[in-house]
């Protein structure tokens, strides 16, 4: 179940909790931010190639770019058992833009995206379905958790655009990671 947590700038004391898909999408989508639920029932094992991920989803993905101009994708897949999966969380636990859209299918799995309005803080839960589109040059930031699992579909115009610069802001020390929510946790 997705999931939006909306905070103050510089402070995690106090949020707004919403769990309705409508009252989510409709809070993104005044901020920017597409949030769609996609089927996500391809029978798919845990393990299963990019190209499997790929295959099975086309006829969404190419819905998807030929809508928002997209014109390539990948397959991200992170779980526990990766040996670099630590320092990979590590490395997007810290706020960074990108100057391309960052566009996210979740396959499987879960992952919470943290976006910096400069106004406020929120933290979306996306999970098996979810469909999130963060726009260019949003700041945000993306936690996995300990023990991540997921399977993604990235969508992206240009593969140089999905990288990371980072703000140098040390402001994701300020709220709490994903394991530290309850309801998050699943």
């Amino acid at each position: 179940m997705s999931l939006l947590r909306i905070y103050p700038v510089n402070s995690a004391d106090s949020y707004t909790e919403m769990s309705d898909f409508d009252e989510i999408r409709a809070y993104l989508w005044k901020k920017g931010v597409l949030f769609e639920r996609w089927q996500a029932g391809a029978q798919l094992a845990k393990t299963a190639t990019p190209e499997e991920v790929l295959a099975a989803y086309r006829p969404s993905i190419e819905k998807l770019k030929a809508e928002r101009g997209f014109r390539t994708e990948d397959v991200v897949a992170i779980h526990a058992g990766l040996p670099n999966h630590a320092e990979m969380r590590q490395k997007f636990l810290n706020e960074h833009t990108h100057t391309d859209d960052e566009a996210r299918f979740f396959v499987d799995g879960s992952g919470l995206f943290y976006i910096n309005t400069g106004a406020e803080i929120i933290a979306l839960l996306c999970t098996k379905g979810d469909l999130v589109n963060v726009p260019a040059g949003t700041k945000h930031w993306f936690d996995m958790g300990a023990e991540p699992f997921f399977q993604c579909v990235r969508v992206f115009t240009d593969p140089a655009g999905w990288v990371g610069h980072f703000t140098g802001s040390t402001i994701t020390s300020q709220y709490p990671l994903r394991d530290e929510y309850p309801a998050f946790a699943g």
